[in-house]
């Protein structure tokens, strides 16, 4: 499924680079949430993002949180909600382009098209190589721009085409 795809701007590494050795992520609840989502389970993803949102340690761990937050209840079409943690992660971290990348999933979904192309610009601005932004383009494409068939197939048979006859 496409969408669920372009909504998986999730960041699974939440914790940050430390100079001793971390075996696992220092937030369980924020890896399992991330894991639940990319499983397809928003519900599940959603509740234990909100788990480990409340034992974040560092700014980068709410950024990701907010930010899958905002992927989450996009995959369970609560807009509102989910266009709340965008902004409540673009307020830590303006510089995050996975929330871009969610929040312009969210726009899609809503039919705001010229919000969504906005955020996709400052999305590919800052992470330019990102498959997943690639393909919150080619949605946004598909809504605005559909390829129409070239080839049409007439598979109708005619008077005279039967072997049989």
């Amino acid at each position: 499924m496409i969408s669920v795809l372009c909504l998986l701007c999730l960041s699974l590494a939440v914790a940050e680079p430390q100079s001793r050795t971390v075996v696992g992520s220092t937030n369980p609840e924020l890896q399992q949430g991330a894991d639940a989502l990319l499983a397809e389970d928003a519900e599940e993803g959603v509740r234990l993002t909100l788990i480990g949102l409340r034992h974040a340690t560092s700014k980068r761990e709410r950024v990701v949180g907010l930010s899958n937050l905002c992927a989450g209840y996009v995959m369970l079409e609560n807009y509102d909600t989910a266009f709340d943690y965008c902004e409540r992660a673009l307020e830590e971290n303006d510089a995050h382009w996975r929330t871009y990348s969610n929040r312009a999933v969210a726009y899609i979904k809503t039919g705001q098209f010229a919000e969504a192309e906005k955020d996709l610009q400052r999305a590919e601005a800052l992470g330019p190589d990102s498959r997943t932004v690639k393909i919150v383009r080619a949605m946004l494409l598909n809504q605005t721009n559909p390829v129409e068939p070239v080839i049409v197939i007439d598979d109708r048979r005619q008077p005279g085409d039967d072997p049989d006859e």
